[in-house]
C-alpha cells in the first residue's frame, strides 16, 4: 500500500504572529516556520503504518515557495520515504491546492491520502474535501483513529454528536485530529539521513494546473484585545448586570 502526506510550511504556532503595516496579511519576514501540526499528526500515522507492514512506501507532498523543502526534510527525518515539491511563489488557495494534489495523485497513485485536517493559517479545513470531490473518493474528515482492515480503513471521526466509525474502501483520503497521535521527533541524525532522500520538484504549469486566485483578501486585522472582567459583590448585582448590562437574561 502507498500513502501520499500533503504537508504545508505555515509560521511555527509559537510565534507571535504580526500583521503588515498595510493590512494586507501576515508579515512573516524573519519568523519562525515549521510544519503544520495537524500535517506532522498524518505523516506520523503514515509512518506508523509503515512500521507496522501495512504501508511499503510513504510519499511527502508539498506546495508553495522553495523554503518547502525544510518541511520536506522534516517529513522525511520522521520516516516518509520521498518528496514531491509543486514549487510557487502565489499564495495557493484551497481549491487550487486540491486539484495540484490530485495531478500529484494521477501521477504517483497512492491508495490513501493522509491531509491535516486543517492548516493553522488560514483555519480553511477545505482542502480534504475539495479534494474528495474532485477525486471521487470516500473520505473520513476529523478522524481520531484510524487502522488498516484488508481492503478499507476503518476509522473513527469526531462529530457534534460524538464519535462516528467509517469503514472506508481503497483508495481513501483521510484527514486527520489532534487525537489521532503524537507525532514523533525529528532527530538531527534523521534530518542529516534525510538529506540524502530525493525531493522531486514540478511546477503548476508542469502539472497544467490554473492556481490564480478565486478570492481577494480586502483587509486583515488583528483580534480585539479582551475587556477585563468585573467584580461583583453578589449575586443579585450579577443578575442585574446581565439583564441590564449584557442583556443576555
Amino acid at each position: 500500500m502507498k500513502v501520499l502526506v500533503a504537508v504545508k510550511r505555515v509560521v511555527d504556532y509559537n510565534v507571535a504572529i504580526r500583521i503588515k503595516p498595510d493590512h494586507s496579511g501576515i508579515d512573516t519576514d524573519s519568523l519562525k516556520m515549521s510544519m503544520n501540526p495537524f500535517d506532522e499528526i498524518a505523516v506520523e500515522q503514515a509512518v506508523q503504518w509503515k512500521e507496522q507492514d501495512f504501508v511499503q512506501e510513504v510519499i511527502a507532498v508539498s506546495i508553495g515557495p522553495k523554503a518547502c523543502q525544510d518541511t520536506l526534510r522534516t517529513a522525511m527525518a520522521m520516516g516518509a520515504d520521498r518528496s514531491v515539491l509543486v514549487e510557487t511563489d502565489i499564495q495557493t488557495q484551497p481549491l487550487a491546492v486540491a486539484k495540484l494534489l490530485k495531478a500529484v495523485i494521477d501521477t504517483e497513485q497512492p491508495d490513501v491520502i493522509l491531509l491535516g485536517k486543517q492548516a493553522i493559517d488560514d483555519d480553511a479545513n477545505e482542502t480534504g474535501q475539495m479534494l474528495a470531490a474532485l477525486l471521487g473518493w470516500p473520505q473520513g474528515t476529523f478522524v481520531s483513529e484510524a487502522e488498516p482492515c484488508g481492503t478499507c480503513i476503518r476509522v473513527t471521526r469526531e462529530i457534534d454528536g460524538g464519535l462516528e466509525t467509517l469503514d472506508l474502501p481503497l483508495p481513501c483520503i483521510i484527514t486527520t485530529d489532534l487525537r489521532l497521535n503524537e507525532p514523533r521527533y525529528a532527530t538531527l541524525p534523521n534530518l542529516m539521513k534525510a538529506k540524502k532522500k530525493p525531493i522531486h520538484v514540478t511546477t503548476p504549469d508542469e502539472l497544467k494546473i490554473d492556481i490564480t486566485p478565486r478570492l481577494t483578501v480586502l483587509k486583515v486585522e488583528p483580534p480585539l484585545p479582551r475587556a477585563h472582567g468585573t467584580i461583583v459583590s453578589s449575586v443579585s448585582e450579577l443578575v442585574d448586570k446581565l439583564k441590564n448590562e449584557a442583556k443576555v437574561l
